[in-house]
Parts: C-alpha cells; structure tokens; sequence
C-alpha cells in the first residue's frame, strides 16, 4: 500500500452527522465515536432511536490492482478499479408468471420492470420471457437494442402480463439460453461494432418447478449445458420459491441467488438486484499470486465485475515475503487486459503496527480482522462447495471443514448453533454465546401458509376449512409436531372420527426456525352401533394403501383403480396417473370425504410423498361434531366487513388484502382478511380461490383449544 486517502460521503438527505458523533480521521485512517445521551436520543423520539447507524467513505485507489492488505501472514486483496467503461450488455427477463404470481407479487413485479426497462442503456440489447405451463417470448429468437420504441413496446408487453397456469422451469431456461447463446450467424450476436456485450439471464420465480421436467438435477443439468458463459442471476420471490436450486443453478451458471422478501417494499428490492449488475466493468477476472508466495487462497476467478461492487480476495502468504507479485488478466468492452504488479510489504504492514499509517489510536484489531476475513471467505466457499455436490462422502468432508473453522474462528454458521444461556434469577445478567460442533436445531415453530381448502395440514399444519353456512373458506395456521396425531373430525351422534398423523419434513435451506410437517396416514372409523345404521369399520389411508376393515379386510393399492363397499361404507380409489391419486369415502349419502395422495414426478429434497384431507360433504354430521375441521361444519358464524376508507376494492391492498372483516362465532370475535389463495383441493390441478385468513396470533382464541387438545395416544 504505497499511498492513502479516505473520504467520507454524505447520505442522500443528511446534512451532518447525528449529534455526538465524534470523528479522527488522517489520510488511512478513521476512528467514529458515537455515544448519544438520553437527553440527545429523546430528541429524536419520545421512543428513543429505532434506525440504522450508517458510516459512507470511499478510498483512493491510485492502483488497477487495488488494495492489499498483509497483517501476521494473511492478507487481503479489495480488488474494485475505477474509470473503467460500461460494457454493454445482452440481458434477458425471465419472469414467472404462475397463477401463484397472482395479485401482489405480479403487481409488484410489474411496476420494478417498468423502471428497470426505462433505465437500459442504448447500446445495451435485452427481450423478456414469461413462463408458466406455457413460455412466452416477447421477440422470437433475438434480442433488440434498447431503443426509446423498443422500451416503449416492451413496457406495453410488461402491462398485458396476467399470472394463470403452473410453473416450468426447465422450459424457460432453455428459451433464455437460445437468446444468449444464438448462431453465429444470428444478428442478435453478442458483439456490435467492435464492442462484445455481456450475456445476462435474470429469473425470478416465486415456486417450484411443477410441470415438464421437475426434477433438480436434471434442470441443473439443462441449464448449465444450455447456458455457456452467460451468467444466471436467480430471484426468489417469497417462502415458497425453491431458493436452493435457483443457488445451484446461479453457482454452476457465473451468477448468484438472492431471496426476495414478499412485503411492501419487494419491487424495490427488485429494482435494487438489477442495479447491482446493470453495469458490467470486467468479465472472466483472474487474479493470480506468482511465484508461490501465497496459498490457502480463496476464491481468485470471477465471472463478472459490476460498477459499484468490489472483489475480494483473502489468503496466506510464506514467512519472508517482502513484494507480492500480482497478476490480472480480464475482458474489457474490446480486448482483454493482462497487468502484473510488485505490492510492496512493509514490515510494520506485516507486524500488524501502525507507524507507518499515522492512525489515531494504533490499528488494534486489524490483524485480527484479515485473519477473520480469511476464515469468513473460506467457509463461505466451502459452504457452497457442500451444497452443489452430490457426492455424500465429499459433502461430509466439506461440512465438517466448514464445522472445524467456525469453531475456531467463533462464526454462527449453518453448520453451527448459537446457544444463549439464560442465568436463574439470583444471578447478575449475562449473555454468553458457544458454538458446537453440531448441526443447528431450533425448536422455534414459524407457520408458513400452504394454501388449501378443506385441508387439515400441509407444511407446518394448515388448516383450511369450508364454512358451509357462508359458503366461504377458512384458512388458518397451528404449529404441528411432527409424530402427533391430530383429531380431525369426531362425530360422537353418529361415531365417527377421523384422526391424521404428522411426519416430520425437512426445514427449507435457509429456513432453519421454520417447522414443517406432513400427513402421511389419515384413520377414518366408524363405530359399531352408530346412527343411520354404520357398523364398526376402519379406514387406513397411507402413501402406499387403502385398508378397508371391518367383516374382513381389504387392501386398495393407491397406485390402481379400485373398490371397496362394506355395511354401506363405499371406499374408491381413483388413479389418473402416478401423480394424480384420489381416494372417496362416502359414509352416507350426505357424508363424504376425499383425500388426495400429493406425490411428486421426481422430487427435490424439500417435496415429500404426503397425504390432504377434504371434507367434500358435511352435511350429515351431527350438530354436535367437533375436531380440528370438524367444528366448523355447523358453526354459526357470521363476517362483518371492515371498511377501510383507502382500500378501493376489488383490487387487492399492497398486502394482498382484498377486504378486511371481523369474523363472529358466539361471544369469538376475530379479525380476518380475504386473499387470494392458490388451492390444491382438486385431484388434477391447483386453482384459485378466496381464504378468511386468520392471524396466527388469533387461532387459538379461534379454536377455543389449545393445539394439545387436539393431539389424540395413537392412529
């Protein structure tokens, strides 16, 4: 590090810093001391403060090579040129437009499209694919220079897009990479004039993959033979989007996934992800330390380096090293570039002293810092070296890589808990924090909404019922435990019941607190002297079979048509394909059930084998039925609405609200709100439909009972 010179920046609508803040600064260094008193934090709020405490500032890098820092053998190499020119780009939209688009996320998409399309730059190139069971390209078979028209005609395609259908992942990937990877002879070449132009894909999908090819490793397949160099950014709208393969694909691909969080600012965060890579610099980067001076190193090959981003590259270097040669070589918008350099180490620089520097206060800390670095990159790396193998034995080893260095290094990763200890009430409060060697648990359970009607569970136990008297459904979510068996039903006048029980499934990736869980066998029973003449029989529904007992017993394989009728009892199963399995239980005339076998054609790790149950015909129930659903089949239940002055209806509020109301059961009065929700109560296809949807908060005052109430010895 030859020279320093550090600049604080303003914050867009700051004039100076908040009072107390104390500021040292020199050419290298800066130490802020920010220490407000109560009289000063009353002065922002009655509340006190409740905001971000931002610091901006920049460094001069005077050096291509940029900075290199070297403190007790580690260093670390911040890599971020200036003044380079913008490389044109050939980008391709690809949006989903499933009927789970529906309503806000559609919206909200839309309106971040309008303003990305407005900001390409003329000599940039792009198109837009929507897919759902169905792909559509806005130009066939080319890109088009972002001209005003173009862009004009473009944000007219934007408007017309309406989300209906299921989700086709494979299909879309392979539309993009058509676009970006043309003939030679295509006018949609990534080159014009001299200038190549960078190929970008960014997909966003807000599911999982649901028709055509389903299977993970299969599309990851696809896309990275499809692809070639073009880079693949992935977005995650929401819970339900499969983040993990779109990281995977995004890692085999030269991109990088992020989530997109489903709130009022989503078409922010959006607009914000393009900006992020709306500005290529550099392609295919390499940065290489010669003469084996330094090892460990982290990652040193990048696909892409975007305008306001910065690289980084951490690592050891041998005893004894006085320059660290440095050599760069890269893509620029017309050729590529190749720099080496010398990067002079100083022995104060090595020591970890500050002499040279002039900081305020010494450079305490730093040293331990670039280690940190270090350590931080490198499990990252290995983080995401575990998730794109599919070698057990390889996964393992690198799992337990990562464990050992968090360990270490006291980093709260995936591969590691965080335990806080809380002191018995004698004891002077304290915090302390470990980390183990063993995988992260929680036993936090944080409901995530599965949309179903007349369903008892899917992910972390959903119910969703029909109110017959309003005609309407009811959605709402319990905290299911996974070997728990629910009483669904029990109708004690006519001795039926009908009990479910739960298997645990795995937390999605990046959802370790989140609970889920399955029904994977459902026990109908009628008993022995029940009115209307049902004699005692018993129905087990599993994944494999339907066993029918009662004078005999009889097994309905779920994956054949078949029938059962026993003491007026008609049990049959009903088998379109391996995917589409259904089973009717009719008990009486006025008493029918259905329950679906939900399988999937080649499932990820998170889509288990898993059984719904749908009350399809309550009407003969007793007035006396209670159970999970089974106490709403005669509830006298009535909503009265909620007006909001600012809501406008029909149309759906930033939430997805598309009214507010109160629902009222006897002296039970509890706010709801109608949405849209995508139902799978049908044997072939999922379908919109409208919810009351409860607050979490609010469902037990609901049901009246705790959730144990429900939880029954045994099946």
């Amino acid at each position: 590090m030859t020279g320093c010179s550090l600049v604080f920046l303003s914050h867009p609508g700051e004039t100076e810093a908040p009072a107390s803040t104390q500021i040292q600064q020199s050419s290298c260094c800066a130490r802020v001391h920010y220490n407000p008193s109560l009289q000063q934090q009353s002065s922002v709020s009655s509340k006190g403060l409740n905001a971000d405490y931002i610091i901006q500032y920049d460094v001069e890098l005077s050096d291509l090579m940029g900075d290199i820092q070297v403190f007790d053998g580690y260093f670390a190499h911040y890599f971020a040129p200036r003044g380079l020119p913008v490389v044109p780009k050939d980008v391709i939209f690809v949006i989903d437009v499933s009927g789970s688009m529906i309503g806000t996320k559609i919206k909200q998409t839309k309106q971040a499209m309008f303003t990305i399309l407005g900001d390409l730059r003329e000599g940039d190139h792009f198109n837009i694919i929507t897919f759902s069971d169905k792909v559509l390209t806005w130009k066939k078979g080319r890109t088009v220079t972002a001209t005003r028209n173009n862009v004009r005609d473009a944000k007219e395609f934007v408007k017309r897009i309406i989300a209906e259908g299921w989700t086709n992942i494979n299909a879309a990937l392979l539309s993009a990479a058509q676009l970006v990877n043309p003939s030679a002879s295509s006018p949609s070449s990534s080159s014009s004039g001299g200038f190549r132009r960078v190929p970008l894909v960014i997909f966003l999908t807000d599911g999982e993959a649901t028709i055509g090819v389903t299977s993970g490793d299969s599309i990851l397949s696809n896309a990275k033979s499809a692809l070639g160099s073009a880079s693949l950014f992935g977005l995650a709208f929401g819970d339900d989007a499969d983040f993990p393969l779109l990281r995977r694909l995004a890692l085999d691909n030269r991109g990088m996934a992020r989530m997109v969080y489903e709130d009022t600012d989503a078409a922010l965060q959006l607009k914000g992800f393009y900006d992020e890579v709306a500005s290529p610099l550099l392609s295919d980067i390499q940065l290489t330390y010669l003469d084996d001076q330094a090892f460990d190193v982290t990652r040193s090959l990048f696909p892409n380096y975007f305008q306001g981003s910065e690289l980084v590259v951490t690592g050891k270097v041998k005893p004894g090293v006085k320059n660290l040669k440095v050599s760069l070589t890269a893509s620029d918008s017309k050729q590529k570039v190749k720099v080496e350099n010398d990067v002079l180490v100083s022995k104060g620089e090595e020591n970890g002293t500050a002499s040279s520097m002039g900081c305020p206060g010494g450079m305490g800390g730093i040293s331990s810092f670039v280690r940190r670095l270090w350590a931080y990159f490198t499990i990252k790396e290995l983080l995401l070296a575990k998730l794109n193998s599919t070698d057990l034995a390889v996964q393992k080893l690198l799992g337990e890589k990562a464990t050992n260095l968090s360990l270490k290094f006291n980093f709260v990763t995936p591969v590691t808990s965080l335990v806080v200890v809380k002191p018995d009430a004698d004891e002077i409060p304290t915090t302390a924090s470990t980390t183990t060697a063993q995988p992260a648990t929680t036993t936090t359970t944080k409901p995530t909404t599965t949309n179903t009607t007349n369903r008892a569970t899917t992910t972390t136990t959903v119910a969703h019922t029909t109110l017959p008297k309003l005609k309407q459904n009811l959605c709402f979510t319990v905290d299911g435990r996974a070997n728990d068996v629910l009483r669904l039903l029990e109708d004690p006048e006519r001795g039926i019941t009908v009990d479910g029980h739960l298997m645990w499934a795995p937390s999605k990736q990046d959802v370790k607190d989140r609970s889920r869980t399955y029904f994977d066998k459902i026990t109908i029973s009628a008993a022995m002297g029940g009115h209307g003449g049902l004699g005692g029989i018993v129905i087990t529904l599993s994944l494999d079979a339907v066993v029918v007992e009662g004078e005999g017993r009889d097994t309905l394989p779920t994956n054949q048509q078949g029938s059962v009728t026993r003491q007026g009892v008609a049990v049959s199963m009903d088998t379109t394909d391996d995917i589409h399995q259904s089973c009717w239980i009719e008990l009486a005339k006025d008493i029918c059930f259905l329950v679906l076998f939900h399988h999937y054609k080649q499932p990820s790790y998170l889509q288990m084998a898993h059984l719904g149950f749908y009350i399809t015909d309550g009407q003969g129930l007793s007035p006396s039925t209670k159970g999970l659903l089974g106490q709403f089949q005669h509830a006298d239940m009535s909503v009265t609405p909620v007006k909001d002055p600012s809501d406008t209806p029909p149309q759906p509020s930033k939430e997805g609200v598309l009214s507010r109301g109160v629902l009222r059961w006897g002296a039970i009065h509890v706010p709801i709100t109608l949405q849209d929700k995508t139902l799978k109560d049908t044997v072939r296809k999922h379908h919109l439909g409208r919810c009351w949807i409860v607050p979490k908060a609010q469902v037990e005052k609901l049901l009246g009972h705790p959730y144990q109430s429900y939880v029954v010895d045994n099946i």
